[in-house]
C-alpha cells in the first residue's frame, strides 16, 4: 500500500511540474504569452532568427509573460532557458529575452557560447538603451523589438552573418539606472565608514591622512566607473576587498606611527596575505544557461 501512495504522489508531482511549467509554442522563437508583440514584429524575430539558426545553430528566443509565478526573474528564466532548450547543445550558443508585465521585470539570458560576446555589463547596457525606456511608458513591443535587434547584431556579428538590415533605435531614458543609484549609496556608506577610521585613528603625520584620503578618492572614482559601465557585481566585489585592505593598511600605519598601537608587540611580526528540445514545429538544439546575463526592473 505504502509503494503505490508512492507511486501516486511521485505521479502527481511530475504532471504538477509539467502544468506549471512553460511550452514553447510551434514557432519556438516567438512566445508572446502576454500578448504585448505586434504581428510585424513577431513575424521580424521568427523569420531572423530563423534564419539566424540555420546558418550559425545560435537562437535567439523571445518570452513575454503575464507573470513570473512567484519566481524571482532570475529563476524563471534560467528554467525557461533550459526547459526549450535554447542553443546548440555542444556550443551552447543560446539567448533568452524574457518580459514580465506583472512584475515589471526583463531579463537577457546567455547561454555559456555566447557569455564572451555578451558579458553582464552589455546586456545590462543594451536593455537599460534600447529596452527600459520603451518598458518603461508600456511600449512593450517596441521595447522588444529594439532589444532583439541590438542583441541580434551582436551575435550574428561574432558569426559574420549579414546583419545590415537590422537597426535598433535606442529609447529616451532621462533616468539614471536604480542599480547604479544603489551602487552610489552603498559606497557613499563605504566611504562614509573609511573616513570616520582614519579620523578616529593617529596615523603619525598629516602627509599620511592626505596620503590615505587621496587614495579612497582614487579608489571611489574607479568603483564609480565599473558600476557605470555595468559591472556592479565586479564593484561590489572589488569594494568589499578593497575596504579591508586599505583599513587594515591604515590600522598597521597608526600601529606603526604610535610605536605599538592598537598591534603592539615585542616579538616579531609577519605579513599574511590575505533539456531540451520542442518535438513540434521549431525547437531547441538542447543548450543551457550557467545564470549568465543582466535583469531589470522598469
Amino acid at each position: 500500500m505504502k509503494k503505490i501512495l508512492k507511486l501516486v504522489l511521485v505521479i502527481l508531482l511530475v504532471v504538477a511540474c509539467r502544468v506549471n511549467a512553460l511550452e514553447p509554442t510551434n514557432e519556438f522563437y516567438v512566445n508572446d504569452y502576454a500578448n504585448v508583440l505586434s504581428e510585424e514584429t513577431k513575424e521580424f524575430i521568427q523569420n531572423n532568427s530563423v534564419d539566424l539558426a540555420s546558418s550559425t545553430t545560435a537562437q535567439i528566443v523571445v518570452v513575454t509573460v503575464p507573470n513570473l509565478g512567484g519566481k524571482s526573474v532570475e529563476e524563471y528564466s534560467t528554467q525557461v532557458f533550459r526547459d526549450f532548450g535554447i542553443g546548440d547543445k555542444e556550443k551552447n550558443n543560446g539567448l533568452l529575452i524574457l518580459l514580465a508585465i506583472e512584475e515589471r521585470k526583463s531579463r537577457i539570458e546567455v547561454g555559456y557560447g555566447l557569455e564572451g560576446i555578451l558579458p553582464d555589463g552589455k546586456t545590462g547596457r543594451i536593455q537599460d538603451e534600447y529596452m527600459i525606456p520603451y518598458y518603461k511608458n508600456d511600449n512593450f513591443d517596441e521595447g522588444i523589438l529594439n532589444g532583439y535587434k541590438a542583441l541580434f547584431k551582436e551575435v550574428s556579428a561574432s558569426y559574420n552573418f549579414d546583419n545590415s538590415n537590422i537597426t535598433p533605435v535606442a529609447g529616451e531614458n532621462d533616468n539614471v539606472n536604480d542599480e547604479f543609484i544603489e551602487f552610489i549609496i552603498f559606497l557613499i556608506c563605504i566611504k562614509f565608514l573609511y573616513t570616520l577610521v582614519i579620523l578616529s585613528i593617529d596615523l603619525g603625520t598629516v602627509k599620511n591622512k592626505i596620503k590615505h584620503f587621496l587614495i579612497l578618492e582614487t579608489w571611489t572614482i574607479i568603483l564609480t566607473i565599473i558600476s557605470y559601465i555595468g559591472l556592479e557585481d565586479l564593484g561590489q566585489i572589488v569594494i568589499m576587498f578593497g575596504t579591508v585592505f586599505n583599513i587594515g593598511a591604515v590600522l598597521t600605519n597608526a600601529s606603526s606611527s604610535s610605536g605599538g598601537g592598537l598591534y603592539h608587540s615585542s616579538g616579531h611580526s609577519s605579513n599574511s596575505g590575505f533539456s531540451g528540445g520542442y518535438s513540434g514545429g521549431f525547437s531547441g538544439g538542447g543548450g543551457s544557461s550557467g545564470g549568465g546575463g543582466s535583469s531589470r526592473s522598469f
